[in-house]
């Protein structure tokens, strides 16, 4: 039970950091700091699109308009962080 847990809480890691990875492309991509034409750029860019999209579409639903500031990854942020809380208080001491 307990490497389950572990890869679960790497899985929620990893996700966070590509979250913050698509925040700042997209800072660098709207203040045209990135060539958008680059092949491996826009390949990026729809990587952490496709990936965290899915995850904040329904949270933008929801969310009210801020005019252009977009809280959803740190609504995500701490939806990531009350699971893991989860996962240490109350799954880690069951597997023990």
């Amino acid at each position: 039970m307990i490497p389950v847990l572990n890869t679960i809480m790497y899985a929620l890691n990893i996700y966070i950091w590509i979250l913050i990875a698509s925040a700042i492309f997209s800072w660098l991509f709207a203040f045209n700091v990135i060539n958008s034409r680059n092949q491996f750029v826009n390949m990026i860019g729809r990587f952490l699109y496709n990936v965290t999209e899915p995850v904040l579409k329904p949270i933008r639903r929801f969310m009210p308009d801020l005019g252009g500031v977009d809280i959803s990854p740190i609504v995500v942020f701490i939806i990531i962080y009350l699971i893991q809380q989860l996962i240490i208080y109350y799954l880690y001491p069951l597997a023990y």
